[in-house]
């Protein structure tokens, strides 16, 4: 199977065209990896996947609608990943640290904004719909961010960042240009009313994105990877096709010059379709065959609802380098190993402890899924 042919990514081989996408599940204790992290990783390392990502990582302090989601900001969270990356690697696998800022997605009064002790940063002054910060009184939802004064601000962030996931152990990164967070707002008109050089056309609106690429090749040289939805509804995003495809089109002519080790195009879902007023927010067309053609150099990957068997004949074909696969690695751990030898997908998923529970034990719905027998 062309799904178990090794691949060089950067400066690193994986063994198998097999990706663990990357995960929100919010389990991190007070944003520091833990114990459960470290066996939830593992699991799946184990069980065959080539390459694992991590769930979204905070770069810096944010009042995130996931309170336990993990950082990469200071020592404690460098040292619980670092247990976590010489495991994985130990299990045969290589591991990226998806490095993450929400941009107008945060919320003020949520205590990690607080403690930050600066304003919800985001392009432009424009309020995303939607949100529910069940954690705060009222569940409010999103709110009206702060125009960020300097961009190259939170480039700084990402980079530091990317020198605390190198001494992690992380073999590179991934930034999160996905799912209408501080990179994607940058990308979207809508998101992105700036009339300087961050904003405007499409090659102001993806100066942010490259930028932040550059930076992170400084780090990491060639092991950088960029994740994209351009045809995302979340968080309120979402353009004109042309628009779309100018804006991305351009980003990925650019990146492709950059010696990424990979892209990542997340196709259309309709989970990540909100609706918003009685309309559908996202743009609906074939992110892969529209925009991979603007990728010449760079391998890319494909994201969202891929079945084992088209993951083969994504990559057979020479469509995609490799997949990532998202629920279907969440509920059977040893994924990889089914795929290769041929057992069945037949776990359902505990869509009630997705992101955990307060006073529930964390590794319900997490580490307790069971593996084939072989």
């Amino acid at each position: 199977m062309s799904l178990f042919t090794p691949l060089k990514l950067g400066d690193v081989t994986i063994q198998n065209r097999i990706a663990m996408s990357a995960l929100t599940r919010n389990r991190s204790t007070e944003t520091v990896p833990n114990d459960i992290m470290l066996k939830y990783y593992l699991q799946r390392a184990r069980g065959g996947a080539g390459l694992i990502v991590t769930e979204g990582t905070l770069i810096t302090r944010q009042g995130t609608e996931w309170p336990a989601a993990p950082g990469i900001w200071d020592k404690s969270q460098v040292a619980g990943w670092k247990k976590i990356t010489d495991a994985v690697h130990e299990a045969g696998s290589k591991m990226y640290c998806q490095v993450w800022h929400l941009g107008r997605v945060s919320h003020p009064k949520a205590p990690e904004q607080i403690a930050a002790g600066v304003p919800v940063y985001a392009p432009s002054a424009i309020s995303a719909r939607g949100g529910k910060f069940r954690f705060l009184e009222g569940h409010p939802g999103y709110v009206t961010p702060t125009e960020l004064p300097d961009p190259t601000v939170i480039i700084a962030q990402f980079k530091q960042a990317a020198v605390n996931a190198k001494e992690a152990g992380f073999d590179g990164v991934e930034l999160h240009g996905a799912n209408g967070y501080i990179v994607h707002q940058f990308l979207d008109s809508n998101s992105n009313k700036r009339t300087d050089q961050w904003g405007g056309s499409p090659e102001n609106r993806a100066r942010f994105a490259l930028e932040t690429l550059k930076a992170l090749i400084e780090v990491f040289g060639h092991n950088v990877s960029i994740k994209l939805s351009p045809s995302g509804g979340y968080n309120d995003m979402g353009m004109p096709l042309q628009e779309t495809i100018d804006t991305f089109g351009y980003l990925l002519r650019e990146a492709d010059k950059l010696g990424l080790s990979y892209v990542t195009l997340v196709r259309y879902s309709a989970g990540q379709d909100p609706e918003y007023e009685g309309v559908k927010r996202a743009t609906n067309f074939d992110v892969v065959a529209t925009l991979s053609p603007f990728l010449t150099k760079t391998h890319l990957f494909v994201n969202s609802g891929v079945t084992p068997a088209e993951a083969e004949e994504l990559v057979s074909r020479g469509t995609a380098a490799g997949v990532f696969f998202g629920f279907n690695i969440i509920v059977h751990p040893d994924l990889g190993r089914r795929i290769k030898e041929g057992k069945p997908l037949d776990n359902v998923p505990d869509v009630h402890h997705l992101y955990g529970a307060e006073g529930v034990d964390p590794a319900i719905g997490y580490v307790d899924y069971k593996e084939a027998v072989y």
